[in-house]
């Protein structure tokens, strides 16, 4: 449900500190108590910057924003288009209506900053996201933001992750440290705890299928599967993967390499090339089998062909390219209303509706 918030909202910005419920309800009163102004819609074409006036209203009410401050993350929720907004140290927040609005919507159990854009985990089929954070608690909500369960920290914290969204309730999770010279970590009960199952591998990229099959690329080249839970695993193509956490969409998966977008029906065991090569970091985000996106250094490209040829839809702001951009971008994209967010580590974030 779309929950639209009058303009004299506006003044409950400075409550938005002592806001800390355990369970959020998106289409309750309290839920929509503390919503702040981001931008209305309107402009098409160009970027529309969304987050200054709720980073504004939270440093207005006290709050301090974290390291490196603005906003270091967004994403999309498939089913309905909602919004999922990281503020350094303050939070999840969610608009239901297009970043017109924000409010908290953790419930004080996420913290710290996003790494990648590989950070915030969606369900594909919607309604599921987990966030893996970077210096603070990383963790997941099941029911589209009303509740949420926190992970128990490993360290810093993590550069990206892959969650088996093929169980009703997810257990399993191969997660990728910060920092950490190639540490594979694995929990099987939903981030509770964690098990060091790979040291120096060299991977960069993890993905899970169920709650035993899994696979890990290497950055020189070579995607490796394992049918054990990661006790073992065997080379099963040579292929350089330059995405970091596969998409598996209606029960296929996606990665992107070197030599374009590869997919796989048989949950890793064979790997067959879409199209030409294209420079890409993550994704794909879909609408449908032949309609998605991906993005890299250069910005956002979408296939209509399933993959088979892309277009460079849009570059991000300008600010966003001076540091790292293939891996410090964020994208969400409503594919129903083709509304475009981006974040990257830092700085504002923004909105793009075609």
């Amino acid at each position: 449900m779309r929950v639209l918030m009058p303009g004299c909202l506006l003044a409950v910005a400075l409550v938005v500190s002592a806001y800390a419920a355990d369970t959020v309800d998106p289409s309750s009163p309290r839920y929509a108590a503390p919503a702040i102004a981001g931008a209305p819609l309107g402009e098409k074409g160009r970027w529309v910057e969304i987050s200054d006036k709720l980073l504004s209203s939270l440093e207005a009410a006290g709050n301090k924003i974290g390291y490196p401050g603005k906003v270091t993350g967004i994403t999309v929720d498939p089913a309905n288009g909602n919004v999922y907004m990281v503020v350094p140290d303050q939070g999840v927040f969610l608009s239901t209506d297009h970043a017109a609005t924000f409010a908290r919507a953790d419930g004080k159990a996420i913290s710290g900053r996003c790494e990648t854009g590989g950070t915030l985990q969606v369900d594909p089929a919607g309604g599921r996201i987990a966030c893996f954070m970077l210096d603070g608690t990383a963790g997941m909500t099941l029911d589209g933001g009303k509740t949420w369960s926190g992970f128990t920290g490993v360290g810093r914290g993590w550069d990206y992750a892959s969650v088996d969204w093929s169980a009703e309730k997810p257990s399993i999770i191969l997660a990728m440290r910060h920092e950490s010279n190639g540490e594979l970590y694995l929990t099987a009960d939903a981030g509770k705890t964690w098990k060091k199952i790979a040291k120096d591998a060299k991977y960069n990229a993890v993905g899970v299928f169920d709650t035993k099959t899994f696979i890990a690329c290497k950055s020189t080249g070579g995607i490796f599967r394992s049918t054990d839970t990661g006790a073992t695993w065997a080379q099963v193509s040579d292929l350089t993967v330059t995405s970091h956490v596969p998409t598996i969409y209606k029960g296929t998966a996606y990665l992107i390499s070197k030599d374009g977008l590869i997919a796989s029906a048989d949950q890793g065991i064979t790997w067959t090339k879409r199209g030409a090569a294209l420079d890409a970091t993550f994704g794909p985000v879909f609408k449908d089998e032949k309609q998605m996106i991906v993005w890299g250094k250069k910005g956002i490209y979408e296939s209509t062909d399933a993959g088979a040829t892309w277009s460079l839809i849009l570059t991000p702001p300008a600010e966003y390219g001076k540091s790292n951009p293939e891996w410090f971008n964020n994208v969400g994209w409503d594919s129903k209303a083709d509304i475009f967010y981006v974040a990257h580590m830092g700085l504002p974030a923004y909105r793009w509706q075609r």
